[in-house]
């Protein structure tokens, strides 16, 4: 199966998301998020009879996140595992993005070489949304199923700066982790923005929105190891109600210019999820330098020391 012949994520994402709508009602997230696990049981055993997901179990599964699994016997049986001890939020992004494997990738995994067995994702696919190829695609059919751009929307517009609180509300409204919802408010939003996960002074990962990437405001962690700056929440060990509504920091501190600093501190992984924003829209960069590699477009504002 080639690229092109592939079922496209946001496609496929779609048109369950429509016959959930017609099933549940366009209201249904005001009851209940999307029970994934179940619905990959059900929709499986409708679309493929002959070889459907069985169940959808916990496992320990080191270095991986989730898989999806086959049977040695034809026509293919399948599973879905996911890595145990993960929060309720992050299991059902596990689950809906081994199900978009399912849905898209299925015929590929079976017969491509490379696959034995099944397929095995880890963090940085998964919880981070870093792959790329396949990857990228179970993570956008994931996104759009549990979080579908019609509701999200309407619940936070475009040009909204949200704060922790409001943010955490959408995490429980669709059943995901507080990450999860972050990201997939960067995929559409207006404003410059940029989600920063830190562990003891250092960045570990960091995703900016649209709008902060065309201005230059981007963080570099890839590898280079980025201190957090002194002056940060975070490197401060501050995870107080302040730090969580937001901390004005002055030009110079983050970037050139000032930054609303919010923290908020996970002990369950052992890390702060941080969000920047910024004030107006900022500068923006030529066209014609949008065919370089995105890394080499943008000075790096922050600290980076190299390994």
């Amino acid at each position: 199966m080639t690229t092109s012949d592939r079922p496209r994520p946001l496609k496929e994402a779609a048109r369950i998301t429509q016959m959930l709508d017609q099933v549940f009602g366009t209201d249904r997230f005001n009851r209940e998020p999307v029970d994934v696990a179940a619905l990959a049981v059900e929709y499986s055993r409708r679309v493929a009879p002959e070889s459907p997901i069985h169940e959808v179990v916990e496992r320990n599964l080191p270095g991986c996140v989730g898989a999806l699994v086959y049977s040695d016997v034809q026509p293919r049986q399948w599973a879905i595992m996911y890595h145990q001890e993960q929060s309720p939020g992050r299991r059902a992004f596990t689950i809906g993005h081994e199900f978009g494997h399912y849905v898209l990738h299925r015929p590929l995994i079976e017969q491509g070489v490379g696959f034995d067995g099944g397929i095995y994702c880890d963090e940085d696919s998964v919880i981070r949304r870093g792959g790329a190829g396949i990857e990228k695609e179970a993570d956008e059919f994931a996104a759009a199923l549990l979080m579908p751009l019609h509701d999200f929307r309407r619940r936070l517009p475009a040009k909204d700066r949200p704060d922790f609180d409001l943010l955490s509300r959408l995490a429980t409204r669709y059943g995901v982790s507080l990450t999860a919802v972050i990201l997939r408010w960067l995929e559409y939003t207006e404003t410059r923005a940029i989600m920063v996960v830190s562990n003891e002074g250092f960045a570990h990962w960091a995703k900016p929105s649209q709008a902060a990437l065309r201005s230059g405001r981007y963080i570099r962690t890839k590898d280079v190891v980025y201190e957090l700056p002194a002056q940060s929440a975070a490197a401060r060990a501050d995870y107080s109600n302040e730090a969580r509504q937001g901390i004005a920091q002055p030009a110079n501190v983050w970037f050139p210019e000032s930054v609303l600093e919010m923290c908020l501190r996970s002990d369950r992984y052992d890390q702060e999820i941080i969000l920047l924003h910024f004030e107006n829209d900022g500068p923006h960069y030529e066209a014609e330098d949008e065919s370089k590699d995105v890394l080499d477009l943008f000075v790096d504002r922050g600290r980076t020391v190299t390994r």
